[in-house]
């Protein structure tokens, strides 16, 4: 749904504040909201790349039985570094990117609120990238303990660990300054008569991750900094020989790592939820129930941690419990994912490339959620459990679902954001090559997985050779199609065919109309919201 199309550019002039000069002072200084929101959106998509190029050595690797390329220690750095920078450095600053944007526009603000420290919490990120990967050029590699640093292993590393830590505080510490941020803009600064129940999705997900992250960035913070401290200074949390206990640490580790997962996927959630209307023509099918179900897919996700610790021995008890909440969480889940599909039920559909990529959302996400079903059952996920079908499952959410949701929010607002079309047909074929590899490299993964293919390792035994082979050209395909993705931004960047006032031809009654000359602070009736 395109939010307000007019208007905005004279906008932009009276809010820039580029600080002195033009060029690179533009953007080193800049509080300016789309600017910020720019470099968000640039620096994902370079991390897009670097952690893509990991990903591709893991499945160069993994193509054949036998070490191939490189040896399993570097083997192992990869898999750790490229989960790290995928979450940290790619698909959580996109969003923000998003957020940045979109966010003052759909609520008829003149900026973000606190835009200082807007511009401090965008520039803490390339040096806190730049931190976290030079520990691959340290004395004993990067981290090679997974992104989750389990105790014992990541307590064997060499002292780039110090680094790897410093990194992620880093990186917490400007998620949580982004969400302050999101949180006073929305709260302080709607247009008259945008009461929150009129707010766009997109924004309402937004807000409620800024409150997740705020609950949950600080736990991790403690957990590494505990890592740390049992590295570097003797204390004993998670080492048994002095009395600590190496599961203490997945339950702090898990309390901000699950809902974290959460935290990716609502803003993908709000993305969605304004193409499909503006595709479908027709309003967001039981617009409050997605509020409700977005909150309460936030508050249980704080309760359901331990669902990735059913094999470390707890309680029967304990097991109930993670199982039920975890169940429980599909249910908003599902209301989404009806009123999405209700949504388009008889609307008056086009399947321009944003409508493409939200589609095919709907259905590989919903198959993440399936399997993720499967694996809430804690007898089966007994045999599950770090298998590839774990992996298979949480790369089935992120990458169709949260990466999908990022691109075709980017292709949506880009004649927005540029003032031009982009190429429509090349658009297309973007979408096909990443919808059909995409599921090459995942879905036989699933299999590998019930096979009993252990995860995070170099070599495996021959009777998985087939599926890996497989697997490792669907992630070539998907990989190299990425950059079609860099030339269609880059060349829509560049001029093409101007955006019209309304890009994706609304009827009328259902397009935002914004009295003209009106600032956006002062109108008398908010823009319509569906």
């Amino acid at each position: 749904m395109t939010t307000i199309t007019q208007g905005h550019a004279a906008q932009d002039h009276a809010h820039d504040s580029h600080g002195p000069g033009h060029g690179l002072s533009r953007w080193l200084f800049t509080t300016n909201h789309k600017d910020i929101g720019t470099l968000y959106l640039v620096f994902a998509l370079v991390m897009l790349f670097i952690g893509g190029a990991m990903a591709l050595i893991i499945r160069a690797e993994l193509f054949q039985p036998g070490l191939q390329f490189v040896n399993p220690e570097f083997f192992n750095q990869m898999t750790s570094m490229h989960a790290l920078i995928m979450v940290f450095g790619m698909i959580m600053p996109a969003f923000v990117g998003f957020a940045n944007w979109m966010i003052p526009m759909m609520i008829g603000a003149p900026d973000m609120a606190l835009p200082r420290l807007n511009n401090w919490s965008f520039w803490i990120l390339p040096f806190a990238g730049t931190i976290l990967l030079s520990t691959l050029f340290m004395e004993g590699g990067g981290p090679a303990a997974g992104w989750t640093m389990y105790p014992p292993l990541v307590l064997q590393s060499g002292n780039s660990l110090a680094f790897a830590i410093f990194a992620i505080h880093l990186l917490g510490m400007s998620s949580i300054l982004g969400a302050i941020n999101i949180i006073v803009t929305v709260m302080n600064m709607r247009a008259p008569g945008m009461t929150l129940l009129k707010m766009p999705m997109f924004v309402w997900t937004w807000l409620i991750t800024a409150y997740l992250l705020i609950l949950v960035m600080p736990v991790l913070a403690g957990g590494v900094t505990m890592l740390l401290t049992d590295r570097f200074f003797g204390t004993s949390f998670f080492q048994a020989a002095g009395g600590g206990d190496p599961v203490l640490f997945q339950h702090i580790f898990w309390f901000f790592g699950h809902p974290e997962v959460y935290i990716i996927i609502l803003p993908s959630f709000g993305i969605i939820s304004q193409i499909i209307p503006a595709f479908s023509r027709k309003p967001l099918f039981g617009y409050s129930s997605m509020v409700y179900a977005t909150a309460g897919i936030a508050f249980l996700s704080c309760i359901v941690w331990a669902h990735h610790m059913f094999t470390v021995g707890m309680p029967l008890a304990g097991e109930m419990f993670f199982m039920m909440s975890t169940m429980l969480i599909a249910i908003p889940t599902a209301v989404k994912v009806f009123n999405w599909t209700a949504t388009m039920w008889r609307g008056s559909l086009s399947f321009e490339t944003p409508m493409l990529f939200a589609v095919a959302f709907l259905f590989l996400f919903a198959i993440g959620g399936f399997s993720g079903v499967m694996m809430a059952i804690a007898p089966v996920d007994f045999q599950y459990h770090d298998t590839y079908f774990i992996v298979a499952h949480f790369h089935y959410v992120l990458v169709p679902g949260a990466l999908f949701a990022a691109i075709g929010g980017a292709y949506f607002w880009l004649p927005k954001w540029t003032g031009h079309m982009y190429d429509e047909k090349l658009g297309k074929i973007h979408f096909w090559l990443s919808a059909v590899s995409v599921n090459i490299l995942f879905f036989p993964q699933h299999f590998l997985g019930l096979a009993g293919m252990p995860r995070r390792i170099p070599d495996y035994a021959t009777q998985f050779a087939d599926w890996n082979a497989v697997s490792s050209i669907g992630a070539f395909v998907f990989g190299f199609s990425q950059l079609m993705f860099v030339y269609i931004v880059v060349k829509c960047v560049r001029g093409g065919a101007k955006a019209t006032a309304q890009v994706w031809d609304n009827p009328e009654g259902l397009e935002w109309t914004v009295p003209s000359p009106a600032p956006y602070h002062t109108f008398d009736e908010p823009p319509l919201v569906r």
